[in-house]
């Protein structure tokens, strides 16, 4: 039975663009079960043929098996997942929890689930699997329709708003989740709910008479469908994919909206053109690249030039102009994904940790499609470092968005209203190993260095690799392949983009000129059990610089060994990292700490900063200052903020930034009546001028989510300090948000132990968008000085800048 299983699993379950075990490399076509031409150049190694035995990954995925799984499980009920399911049950129509989408949080946490029982077998988390799975069987109406907010809240409304609703986004994470279910335990319950609704869907969206258009606002269903042909063969699966794709950019929404497709902008949903006329990457920076994966799936089985063509593009845009050197995607909060090329911010860096996931799914496919080790590298990256800062060392804490900069105030949460990353994270740890493997005609690739062993199958023959590696702290790879008797085939070994200088050996002997193709090194020979490959992969401490066009880092320079972009953390560094210099004669060196962090490389090396010059911050021109050197620690991006609050950056300036002049705010304490997780009241004096009141601040300083209500933002000194102007800009993310300009404001000044007006002389309290609201008053002298609000109704309000005058 176990055999079985694990043969499903890899006939379903691996990320494979072929879905097929063998592929030609010279035509790049095969013909799969079903008849249909695939075009993939390689099929993937399903993560259940792959053992993981090393210090690095086989840690953190056990504790995603035996922490983060029950916990993900334990918060989904708290968040009232399970609740939700026994109200559609019950046929209530009342008190429903969380979100339009949150059927497919759990969804997600079932699929990381499955594949964590496919790897290793727990009784107890299978029985609690079996328990939500009969919730989700009563709750499925009998008609097939599942989705517990419609079920609840408007069971009539079916498929009136599929640009906001999430229906089929839902469905899209049910079918997976029950495949890899089927596929993990053989059974079929999750799985026939899933294709009794892929039915209906099928029944209602189509170009057959009797159907109609229509398509995902959030996309995830195309990809889901081609997985669930793969396992059933029933192609009418695959055709739904199809005209989900086909049919993208036709303007539904704007029908759909009662919107004049003239004035209509379909970029956030990826509906501003059709599939193939895509040009760049826009919109939502998750739903884009789920729709291109599930695009990369069906050009991998039918060919589709266009479609090709259209990967090509995009992919050339979102790698050269829209990725963080941490491989995540995605700048702007506003829209959780693209504003324009190359606007790549640091401390507003969005880089949600569901788009680190999308983007190591979309760059394997591709990887799989074309067989080009530059794909594999993106993954790598993705992997490595925008992913694995997603979750915390312990496994029970997550970032939902992963900025490049940080002034201490942005930590991971054990769950969020908007669960989606926390169970990508989980699902995605689970099947690792399905990254790593290929095999084609006569060849078995290696596109990720992790120790442990692989089985795959190449030409029908079977073929062990046991690999022993300390990768990604150093690049010595040793390899050794075991086969039943000798057996020729090529291994291809991938090299990566950052690599310089590698060499290899076989059995001691230096392979001279080794072949290289598309990336990877070419061992071509007849192999037998005992014969071992050494593989070197130097990795020096390099310094990353980012594109001119990239603003936000002219002058600056990352850091990077091998796989892994480092930063600088306050916890480590005695000087401010945000003054810190990296110089160009700098030399940092790399050194084990296995006591650190559960053990990483840290680099030691020497920075500079600006010595104190007692400038008053008020001058316009001052004594330059004394450069000083000092010690500087990085650590590895993925491993910040598991320690004591603080400071954090990735790109450092080549000399020390001269500080920014804040005035008298930049002198005082700052205080607000209300605070929330996501507040930094820090943000209203931070001297990052806005251009529009939308802008995203780097630190956001608000009283969400109190609204209507009467609040402050308060400046203190330690001495009586002389003001007669101030002027502030204000915050509105209209749109997407629920902040606006407040209804009323005025600035109180604190006289002993009573609060007072300032009585202005000049200007107005303007709550004008865009702009500076100023105004001067009489001379007041007091130690604090108070910025009153009063909110509109229903709304709560924020300040992106305050700044007061002597």
């Amino acid at each position: 039975m176990r055999l079985s299983r694990i043969m499903l699993l890899a006939s379903s379950l691996a990320v494979s663009a072929a879905g097929s075990a063998e592929s030609d490399m010279t035509s790049k076509s095969v013909t799969a079960a079903t008849g249909t031409t695939v075009a993939a150049a390689l099929s993937a190694v399903p993560f259940t043929n792959v053992r993981i035995d090393d210090s690095f990954w086989a840690p953190r995925i056990e504790t995603n098996r035996t922490v983060s799984l029950p916990h993900s499980l334990q918060m989904l009920k708290k968040a009232g997942n399970i609740k939700d399911l026994e109200l559609a049950a019950a046929g209530t129509r009342e008190g429903y929890q969380g979100p339009v989408f949150i059927d497919s949080d759990l969804y997600k946490a079932l699929e990381a689930v499955s594949y964590s029982l496919a790897a290793t077998p727990d009784a107890q988390l299978e029985a609690q699997l079996d328990e939500i799975i009969e919730k989700i069987r009563a709750a499925q109406a009998p008609d097939g329709y599942l989705n517990t907010w419609f079920q609840v809240n408007a069971p009539d409304k079916r498929w009136t708003n599929l640009r906001d609703k999430h229906e089929l986004y839902c469905a899209g994470h049910l079918i997976e989740a029950a495949v890899a279910h089927h596929a993990a335990t053989g059974k079929r319950t999750l799985l026939d709910v899933a294709i009794k609704f892929a039915d209906l869907i099928d029944s209602v969206f189509g170009n057959d008479p009797g159907k109609r258009e229509g398509y995902p606002g959030h996309e995830e269903l195309e990809l889901a469908l081609i997985k669930l042909w793969r396992v059933t063969g029933e192609q009418r699966y695959f055709d739904l994919a199809k005209f989900f794709l086909e049919s993208r950019g036709t303007a539904f929404f704007a029908k759909e909206h009662g919107v004049d497709p003239a004035k209509y902008d379909g970029s956030y949903w990826q509906d501003n053109a059709r599939l193939r006329e895509h040009k760049k990457i826009v919109g939502h920076a998750v739903r884009a690249v789920y729709l291109l994966s599930g695009a990369t799936d069906y050009a991998a089985v039918t060919g589709d030039e266009g479609v090709i063509k259209m990967l090509d593009r995009v992919w050339h845009n979102t790698t050269g102009a829209n990725m963080y050197v941490t491989g995540g995607i995605g700048s702007s909060a506003k829209n959780e994904g693209f504003t324009h090329d190359f606007d790549l911010p640091n401390f507003s860096a969005y880089q949600e940790t569901c788009a680190s996931v999308a983007m190591a799914m979309w760059n394997h496919r591709l990887g799989l499609l074309h067989g080009n080790c530059k794909y594999a590298d993106v993954m790598e990256r993705a992997l490595y470092n925008g992913f694995l800062a997603g979750v915390a060392a312990d496994g029970e804490k997550y970032f939902y968005v992963n900025p490049l900069a940080s002034r201490g105030d942005h930590h991971r949460k054990e769950w969020y209203s908007c669960a989606c990353c926390p169970p990508n994270v989980t699902r995605t740890l689970a099947q690792l190993g399905g990254y790593a493997y290929a095999t084609s005609t006569g060849a078995l690739w290696v596109n990720l260095y992790i120790g442990g062993s692989v089985d795959a199958e190449v030409d029908g023959q079977p073929v062990t690799l046991q690999v022993t590696t300390d990768y990604p702290w150093e690049g010595d790879i040793r390899i050794k392949p075991q086969v039943a008797s000798a057996t020729s085939f090529e291994l291809r070994l991938r090299v990566p983009g950052w690599s310089r200088d590698e060499t290899v050996e076989v059995n001691g002997e230096p392979v001279a000129a080794p072949v290289k193709d598309n990336g990877y090194l070419v061992i071509n020979r007849t192999w037998n059990t005992g014969d071992e490959v050494v593989l070197d992969l130097p990795m020096p401490v390099e310094r990353v610089a980012a594109d001119a066009r990239v603003k936000e880092n002219a002058g600056r320079l990352a850091i990077q060994r091998g796989p892994l972009v480092y930063c600088l953390e306050q916890v480590d560094n005695a000087a401010p990292v945000h003054e810190v210099a990296l110089p160009a004669d700098s030399t940092l060196a790399p050194h084990k700490n296995d006591d650190l962090l559960s053990g990483v490389v840290v680099l030691k090396g020497e920075g500079a900063v600006f010595a104190d010059n007692g400038d008053d911050g008020e001058s316009l021109y001052s004594r330059a200052p004394e450069v000083k050197s000092v010690e500087i620690t990085a650590i590895p991006y993925y491993a910040w903020d598991n320690r004591e609050p603080g400071g954090m950056v990735v790109w450092l300036p080549t000399s020390p930034p001269v500080s920014q002049k804040f005035g008298l705010a930049g002198k005082a304490d700052v205080a607000m009546s209300f605070v929330n997780s996501n507040c930094q009241p820090d943000g209203c004096r931070d001297g990052i001028e806005p251009v529009k009141s939308s802008d995203q601040p780097a630190a956001s300083c608000h009283w969400w989510p109190h609204k209507g209500s009467q609040e402050w933002v308060q400046y203190s000194w330690k001495l009586p300090q002389a003001v007669s102007s101030s002027r502030v800009f204000w915050f509105d993310d209209t749109g997407h948000g629920q902040c606006r300009v407040p209804k009323s404001w005025h600035l109180e000044y604190l006289e002993g132990t009573d609060w007072k007006p300032v009585e202005l002389t000049g200007g107005s309290y303007s709550t004008e968008l865009d702009m500076w609201a100023e105004v001067e008053f009489k001379p007041v002298e007091a130690k604090s000085l108070r910025l009153v609000v009063q909110m509109q109704d229903g709304y709560a309000a924020g300040v992106h800048e305050w700044q007061v005058e002597r």
